[in-house]
């Protein structure tokens, strides 16, 4: 069973209907249990008016058991000449009887009441025994007539029951029907719209129990929406950055081919190394801030930053000693662990240190330790060189974004892919200006061994 409106009906349907038939049995048992009560005190208030009339001699031996039949009769015909009577004597003989009263004797207890087998048929008796006269009245009634009077009353309730349940189910329906129109209604929403349309979905006022799911659709279609703008930027962005630099590579190797002399060429040769080692960095790092633009939550794994650390180092080693900056790491002996991915985390650090590295001045330092608190530890990357603008504080993260002080040949993106690295490990980055000259950059870590 697929369908919610269906299973709704269906149940709702078989609870009314348990909870309906339920009331009716105990309704029929109530009133059986009522009905024998009354019958009963009938019974007993038949036989003591016997035995009283007979006590004040206000009817004759012979025909007192006939006095029973008239109070005995019911408004209905078929409930007539419901009670018998007859009249024995305490030394077992039969002194007279009732005309609906059967052959044999309907009690033989002392008093009270009690059921019989007579004549094949159960009845139910109340004994009345007069010392007086010496008499003992018998008053009963057949069990088959009580049976039929409580089936009767049960009859009278199920046909309403049963005539009023098509009614009842087709209610349900259609008020499961409007409980889901709001369903409906977003479902035809959301079919109508194009593949374009990421705008928040405009189904009507949506109940509290639709509301969560209308606000993650909404907030799904905005993140959609983020992610194709990000990619469109994206890819603007990188053809327009890979085109500058390609083309500089064609112009200086055009040079270089029709160079007059060897200085001329030497020239042109440096320049085309340069532009090549700026297009591979910037396509290492477009690569980069894709794989972590598409990569899930790494914060699982136990990660030594002491490792990441060392590893960046080694790396950039060439490319500081290059530009005369020397890479001083000093971290302590003991390191908590880290939640995060060895490789987001290389990622987050190489292009932190890369960065400093070209806004570090000739024989600058570059110190990189870490400190831990409670729950996070802070690796913590200081250069030498002119710090971060205040003006451009609040974009430094953005993607192709470079400051006014940005040292030449930069992409713009090594801060980005910093701060969506240190994201997707649920870490973050800050930025300090130094007291002195500098900046600090400053990334958080989540602690493992908590």
């Amino acid at each position: 069973m697929t369908s919610i409106r269906t299973r709704l009906f269906v149940i709702l349907l078989l609870a009314t209907g348990a909870i309906w038939f339920s009331a009716v049995w105990w309704i029929q048992h109530s009133t059986r249990v009522q009905v024998e009560r009354v019958l009963d005190a009938r019974l007993a208030e038949a036989a003591q008016m016997v035995s009283s009339l007979l006590s004040d001699g206000r009817v004759e031996l012979a025909s007192a058991a006939e006095a029973v039949d008239a109070p005995a009769n019911l408004t209905r015909p078929k409930y007539s000449r419901q009670l018998s009577c007859q009249i024995w004597s305490l030394d077992g003989a039969m002194i007279g009887a009732s005309g609906s009263a059967p052959a044999g004797r309907l009690a033989e207890m002392q008093g009270g009441l009690s059921e019989n087998v007579v004549d094949g048929e159960r009845w139910r008796v109340h004994t009345e025994v007069n010392e007086e006269l010496g008499l003992r009245v018998m008053v009963g009634d057949r069990l088959t007539v009580r049976e039929k009077l409580v089936a009767d009353v049960t009859r009278g309730l199920l046909v309403p029951v049963l005539a009023i349940l098509p009614v009842l189910a087709g209610l349900i329906w259609l008020s499961v029907g409007r409980g889901l129109a709001p369903l409906d209604r977003m479902a035809r929403a959301l079919t109508e719209r194009s593949a374009d349309n990421l705008e928040p979905v405009d189904a009507g006022p949506l109940p509290r129990e639709l509301r969560p799911m209308g606000t993650a659709l909404n907030a799904l279609f905005g993140r959609v929406a983020a992610a194709r703008n990000r990619e469109r930027s994206f890819s603007a962005y990188a053809a327009h950055e890979l085109k500058t630099p390609l083309s500089g590579i064609k112009t200086q190797a055009q040079i270089a081919a029709i160079a007059p002399d060897e200085e001329t060429r030497r020239r042109a040769l440096t320049q085309i190394e340069r532009g090549v080692a700026r297009t591979d960095r910037m396509v290492r790092q477009l690569l980069e801030l894709a794989a972590v633009d598409t990569v899930a939550n790494e914060s699982g794994e136990r990660l030594d930053l002491r490792d990441v650390a060392c590893s960046v180092g080694e790396t950039l080693e060439r490319v500081a000693y290059a530009k005369g900056v020397t890479i001083r790491i000093d971290l302590p002996r003991e390191i908590p662990a880290v939640s995060g991915s060895a490789v987001t985390a290389t990622m987050a650090v190489r292009n932190v240190v890369e960065n400093a590295i070209a806004a570090s001045p000739e024989n600058g330092d570059i110190r990189i330790h870490a400190a831990a608190t409670a729950d996070v530890v802070r690796l913590s990357i200081k250069d030498e060189g002119p710090g971060i603008a205040d003006t451009d504080r609040p974009r430094i993260t953005e993607r192709f974004f470079r400051g006014s002080g940005a040292p030449e040949g930069g992409s713009g993106l090594g801060l980005a892919i910093a701060e969506a690295a240190m994201t997707q490990m649920g870490g973050t980055v800050k930025f300090r200006r130094r007291r002195t000259v500098g900046e600090e950059v400053i990334l958080i870590f989540v602690r493992k061994d908590l």
